[in-house]
């Protein structure tokens, strides 16, 4: 599976999704968008909840990371 957006490495996984994440004292608004994911070609759904491999950057280049994720209603909130 890929992420939606074209993560280059998978620090820059980790931070959006911590951004994510966090919430602002202030107004209660979080900090970044939700990351999301899909599955190329005719390979089946994506599952809404639970864990998630990931890998990237997505395809033509080679693919240099490679992340275990937990999803939550279709939204990526842990990264290992």
């Amino acid at each position: 599976m890929y992420t939606d957006k074209n993560f280059k490495t998978k620090r820059e996984l980790k931070q959006a999704v911590e951004a994510w994440s966090t919430i602002s004292p202030i107004d209660g608004q979080r900090q970044g968008r939700a990351v999301t994911f899909h599955q190329p070609g005719p390979f089946g759904g994506e599952p809404r909840d639970g864990r998630i491999y990931v890998e990237g950057p997505h395809y033509p280049e080679p693919h240099r990371w490679y992340a275990q994720c937990d999803v939550k209603d279709g939204v990526i909130i842990k990264v290992k």
